[in-house]
């Protein structure tokens, strides 16, 4: 088996004339959790067809599993499996009648799907609610059971587009904890996101994607030691114009997104003496993240 499990060379897509994909070119290693980072429209969901073989490049080369993509798609399709932006699961059905409907997509018997249901329904936590509707169930236990489905051929790689857009905090960290019991395990993972927190849990690597441009890639903590590489102080309150000038001496680095003066200082001591005793300020100290990497690469902030 290659230890590469995606592969893009050179990779475009437009839509009439908007180019959404521009000559993007990654690889994705066996058994690591791959992110595509960007906002809306960045061109995450577009990628993640492509890889998939149900949207054609207009360029380039795409090997997925060591098989050529679109041409052999159907074949990759069988080492995949997709997690979709929106839940498609049958309304109407229980929990385990989608996944004896799903299986049989891939060609398992009877048999076979129902020899594995219980370990899916274990891994969803969801084993006391196999015979109760899908429409029954809280938005959270419905992407769990997605992820469930997903895994119903035991495939080697996960596709997972925006996984948890919609779900509350507890629901979302249920789902990271089961994503990194699946890595643990030795699955691969593509997962688009426009969740920085969510890039910066799962991710080994990640690409920034800015108008289907690849703008940065590495491991997250390496891309904020490169691009950030100190404490950030957000300011709120007063004039930022004003503000950024009398600090400016004593940081590396100001952005100003609204009203809010992002600070990037090796010494956070030195800006606070600058700004003791000025009414209105609010002060915010905290280490740098993907959010800081996002508005130094782009100059603005990740739009959700």
């Amino acid at each position: 088996m290659s230890n590469i499990a995606i592969n893009l060379t050179g990779v475009n897509k437009s839509f009439g004339n908007k180019l959404v994909v521009n000559g993007l070119s990654l690889t994705v290693a066996s058994g690591e959790c791959f992110g595509l980072l960007g906002p809306n429209g960045a061109g995450k969901s577009t990628i993640a067809r492509m890889v998939l073989g149900m949207t054609r490049p207009d360029a380039g080369q795409i090997t997925v599993l060591g098989v050529p993509v679109p041409a052999r798609a159907r074949l990759a399709r069988q080492g995949i499996g997709v997690v979709p932006q929106f839940d498609n699961l049958d309304l109407e059905f229980t929990v385990r009648e989608n996944l004896l409907v799903f299986g049989r997509y891939f060609g398992m018997s009877t048999r076979q799907i129902k020899a594995v249901i219980p370990s899916l329904l274990e891994f969803a936590r969801l084993e006391s609610k196999a015979d109760a509707r899908v429409a029954e169930l809280s938005g959270g236990m419905k992407r769990r059971l997605t992820l469930a489905r997903a895994l119903i051929n035991d495939p080697l790689l996960l596709v997972m587009d925006e996984p948890t857009t919609g779900l509350d905090p507890h629901a979302r960290h249920l789902i990271w904890e089961r994503l990194r019991f699946l890595l643990a395990r030795g699955k691969t993972i593509l997962l688009t996101t426009h969740f920085m927190e969510e890039a910066e849990r799962l991710c080994d690597r990640l690409c920034v994607l800015e108008h289907g441009r690849n703008i940065a890639e590495g491991s997250p903590h390496a891309l904020i030691e490169e691009h950030i590489g100190c404490h950030v102080i957000e300011i709120f309150g007063g004039n930022p114009q004003e503000l950024g000038s009398l600090i400016r001496p004593y940081v590396q680095r100001i952005e100003v997104s609204g009203e809010t003066l992002f600070c990037y200082a090796p010494d956070p001591e030195q800006v606070r003496v600058q700004l003791r005793g000025r009414a209105g300020l609010r002060l915010l100290e905290r280490p740098p993240n993907l959010e800081d990497v996002f508005l130094r690469l782009t100059g603005r902030e990740m739009e959700k």
